[in-house]
């Protein structure tokens, strides 16, 4: 049905526009599932529970002229405990407190009793951010109508001018916009990871295919050369198959070690040799340069697959670039490659300051950390990244020599 269709009589176009997007937006948060890594009840809400009973305590005490200063008190006691709740049972904690302050309130009102509560009350507001933040949508939407009740309630049994109900309305509303934003910018932080982490594995894939399109082109050269020699020289022949044999293997391994990457069709190919091992070595800088980046390859690193050699240049490449980005007054950038008889370590480690307690993970909006991760994962072998104990941070990852099975 059209919006002109469903235009009420006497409503002008513009505010009916408004109303309609205000439903829109509550159809939306209606279908919001419930927020991941909602964390269970741990110290702090036993601190805060503890802060708000003993700040009830402490003002009944101070401000004996109150009215309901006992049944006050025993209301504010009563929520410090529904505020454990907040986490594990956030829906359950918002409806109550605030059906007992409308309840409080309208009961008030009709035995004329001019009741203001205690400020210690004020601790409500942290439960419809709770809410907002991990429970599901139709949850939220169920706790915004029971607030907007309870707000109409206050207003109407509290002589106020129309000033301070709107501010109160807005204060009232405000832990909802406010916990609806950090949800929605922790979706925001968890799909930019995931983008990060299926960019990685396309590249990977990209790399994975070119490796094994050359197998492949190996394999039906030497098929077209045995051919060719099977009737004059048999021998010759024999040797083609086994090239062909040892090829296939190294195809298929290749092929197992694909597992789990994606690759768009969307995307241009791109026709240049993929880098390997040798590559590495350019990375290094000149002598004077600042940073100075030296690179050691050390241990047996011959007849690396062109997998991990690839992966062992783009892990140091990224690690360098992330250095030379975030490390302050850096004066020196090691990469060491170090090859074993079933393992290969890659070590990149600087001497500069951190740029911040969170550097690496998403300065300047880049996942760089979450890719060399990925790819180390999907390879088969391990990462880490850190701060060391001294001036500098060391990115170091283990990767095995042969593929996945």
């Amino acid at each position: 049905m059209l919006l002109a269709d469903a235009w009420p009589p006497n409503v002008s176009y513009a505010r009916w526009c408004e109303v309609s997007v205000v439903i829109q937006f509550f159809q939306m948060i209606w279908n919001e599932p419930e927020a991941p890594g909602r964390q269970n009840r741990h110290w702090g809400d036993w601190l805060l529970s503890f802060v708000v009973a003993a700040t009830a305590i402490f003002e009944v005490t101070v401000r004996p002229e109150m009215e309901w200063r006992i049944p006050s008190l025993v209301l504010v006691l009563a929520m410090s405990v529904i505020l454990l709740f907040r986490r594990t049972r956030p829906l359950f904690a918002a409806v109550t407190m605030l059906s007992a302050i409308g309840v409080a309130q309208l009961v008030s009102a009709i035995m004329g009793i001019e009741w203001e509560g205690l400020y210690a009350t004020a601790m409500i507001l942290i439960i419809p951010f709770s809410v907002a933040r991990w429970a599901a949508g139709w949850k939220v939407d169920l706790m915004v109508g029971v607030m907007i009740v309870s707000n109409i309630i206050v207003n109407l049994t509290d002589a106020q001018n129309i000033g301070e109900v709107i501010g109160g309305t807005i204060v009232f509303f405000f832990p909802v916009l406010l916990g609806l934003g950090m949800r929605y910018q922790h979706n925001l932080h968890a799909r930019r990871m995931d983008e990060a982490t299926n960019a990685e594995r396309v590249q990977l894939a990209r790399e994975l295919h070119d490796t094994v399109a050359h197998h492949v082109s190996a394999i039906a050269i030497q098929a077209q050369a045995g051919q060719a020699l099977a009737a004059t020289k048999p021998e010759a022949a024999v040797e083609a198959l086994s090239v062909i044999e040892a090829e296939a293997s190294r195809t298929l391994a290749e092929l197992r070690g694909m597992v789990g990457a994606l690759r768009d069709e969307a995307d241009t190919p791109e026709f240049a040799p993929q880098p390997g091992l040798a590559n590495v070595v350019t990375l290094a800088t000149q002598p004077g340069e600042r940073p100075l980046i030296s690179v050691d390859l050390d241990g047996d690193l011959d007849d690396l697959r062109p997998a991990l050699g690839t992966a062992i240049f783009r892990l140091a490449q990224e690690s360098v670039t992330n250095a030379r980005r975030h490390a302050r007054n850096a004066t020196r950038i090691d990469v060491k490659v170090e090859g074993g008889p079933d393992l290969v370590r890659v070590t990149v480690s600087d001497d500069g300051q951190p740029a911040s307690t969170t550097r690496g993970t998403s300065l300047g909006g880049g996942f760089g950390l979450v890719g060399m991760a990925e790819r180390a994962k999907l390879l088969g072998g391990s990462f880490t990244a850190g701060f060391d104990p001294g001036p500098g941070w060391t990115v170091a990852a283990v990767l095995p020599r042969q593929p996945l099975r």
